[in-house]
């Protein structure tokens, strides 16, 4: 899979090399671990037959399988807390807080904004921010990884709801629409997590400034952390669940954007090689 043909500098490849491969003064495409350096040689050799993109897809896709055991061994320990009433403890008191704290227009007005957060409304912000970010710089790689950051969400979701299977609230003690699915992990927070996170990212790589790089990381923390305190104040899911979702969603988010890193080593070193290969009255 290639850029978009004809871009002009500072997009497509030419615009990744340029802009993305540092934040900060940190280059991202240093690798100082051996684990991290063996790493690299492994998608270096898969990019060699599969291309750049072809490696960033396969190593997201490993990526999300490992995220799903992730899912599944989380769960395990998840059912031993809340079985132990540890952390889970703190559920019944939260919730009882919030319907403590509810009122007819705040209720609207929450709602509202956790439908942002939902199957519908998280999925057309992603498409719109997406391809925004896909035409600006004239390249797929925002549409790969927002794409497979998202299913990949989806996937851990659906595993956890399946393997823990948890009872939401009692409905008496919801906010209508009324949800009917598991209870774990949250669906919206967990989403909110990854999807404001990634496009947090990417934007943030394109930022000159410290200044403006956290207030972009902060903006996409305070977005997932409000979702996921709504879905406790409607009483559509419990503390625990949330807090599942966001540890779940921090850890498939650190999955994606490791792999992002490696795409730019990768390409780093393919420009690197191409210029070396190039005949001296051609450079």
């Amino acid at each position: 899979m290639n850029d978009f043909q004809g871009s002009p500098a500072g997009t497509g490849v030419r615009g990744e090399l340029r802009q993305d491969t540092s934040v900060g003064g940190k280059d991202l495409t240093r690798w100082d671990s051996r684990a991290g350096r063996s790493l690299v040689g492994a998608v270096r050799r898969i990019s060699q037959v599969l291309g750049p993109h072809g490696a960033l897809i396969l190593t997201l896709l490993v990526g999300a399988v490992i995220s799903a055991a992730l899912t599944a061994a989380f769960s395990e320990v998840y059912e031993a807390v809340v079985a132990a009433d540890g952390v889970a403890g703190l559920d019944h008191p939260v919730l009882a807080a919030s319907k403590d704290l509810r009122t007819p227009a705040l209720d609207v007005a929450v709602t509202a904004f956790t439908d942002v957060g939902g199957t519908v409304g998280m999925p057309v912000l992603a498409i719109i921010i997406m391809a925004v970010l896909a035409l600006r710089r004239r390249s797929w790689t925002p549409v790969i990884l927002i794409i497979t950051a998202g299913l990949g969400s989806l996937l851990m979701t659906i595993a956890g709801k399946r393997l823990v299977g948890r009872t939401r609230p009692d409905l008496s003690d919801a906010v209508p629409p009324y949800e009917h699915s598991a209870s774990f992990p949250s669906g919206h927070s967990l989403n909110a997590v990854v999807i404001a996170g990634i496009v947090a990212y990417l934007i943030i790589l394109r930022l000159h400034s410290n200044r403006a790089r956290i207030l972009a990381g902060a903006a996409a923390a305070l977005f997932a952390v409000a979702i996921g305190l709504s879905r406790v104040f409607l009483g559509h899911h419990w503390l625990t669940d949330v807090l599942a979702a966001w540890a779940l969603g921090a850890a498939w988010l650190a999955v994606v954007i490791t792999a992002h890193r490696l795409y730019l080593t990768v390409r780093k070193y393919h420009a690197a090689r191409d210029i070396n290969h190039t005949p001296a009255g051609n450079k």
